[in-house]
């Protein structure tokens, strides 16, 4: 089984990277995993003080949890990952069952800050994207998509989401076997890390 970490800061494109892998080589032969669905579970709190957890730093998420699944997938066990609730900020009670496929594909912001997490990668990927487009993408996402006031967006950028990028998001950088500019747009970036990938699970199988 070939695994693949994607990380990149906020609003970067990794989950479009991510896609575009799996749109040319098919949904049947990979697995997408978030990290985002691995922050720890702080529902026995009360919602203002989850309000107040710095969900931007490498600690807020459960990297145990996550490398025990990708090591139980690499052995052939199926896992059934969480779901997080970011409306609530807490996990679900719902859970996803993940299959054996001949390749993992983990994306999210910390994924290689880790260095646990990294040494089970196969191919270590950094989606590397301007700072403006990132937060403007994050902005839509996070009133689109979970609810969130402007002003919540952007107090938090400036209070946790920029400092993390610079203290942790940004140095994770320098691991990366390959680094992919403009996220789902460089094309020829895509187009590498999937023949790369395609020849990898070949020889695998083969």
């Amino acid at each position: 089984m070939l695994i693949i970490g994607i990380a990149g800061g906020t609003g970067s494109g990794k989950t479009s990277v991510a896609r575009s892998v799996i749109d040319h080589l098919g949904a049947d032969k990979v697995n997408l995993i978030s990290q985002d669905n691995y922050y720890l579970d702080h529902s026995h709190l009360p919602f203002a003080e989850r309000e107040r957890i710095n969900y931007d730093h490498p600690l807020a998420f459960d990297n145990e949890l996550l490398l025990q699944h990708l090591l139980q997938l690499k052995q052939g066990r199926k896992v059934l990952s969480p779901v997080y609730d970011f409306s609530n900020h807490g996990r679900s009670s719902q859970t996803v069952e993940i299959n054996i496929k001949p390749i993992v594909i983990i994306e999210g912001l910390h994924v290689l800050s880790d260095q646990a997490l990294r040494e089970v990668l196969d191919m270590k990927v950094f989606v590397d994207t301007d700072p403006d487009v990132r937060i403007l993408r994050r902005v839509l996402r996070d009133i689109n998509e979970r609810g969130r006031s402007i002003q919540s967006v952007h107090d938090q950028y400036l209070s946790t989401v920029k400092p993390m990028h610079d203290a942790f998001i940004e140095p994770s950088k320098k691991y990366a076997d390959i680094i992919i500019p403009e996220g789902a747009h460089n094309e020829v970036g895509i187009s590498l890390l999937t023949i790369w990938t395609e020849k990898y699970v070949t020889r695998a199988l083969g």
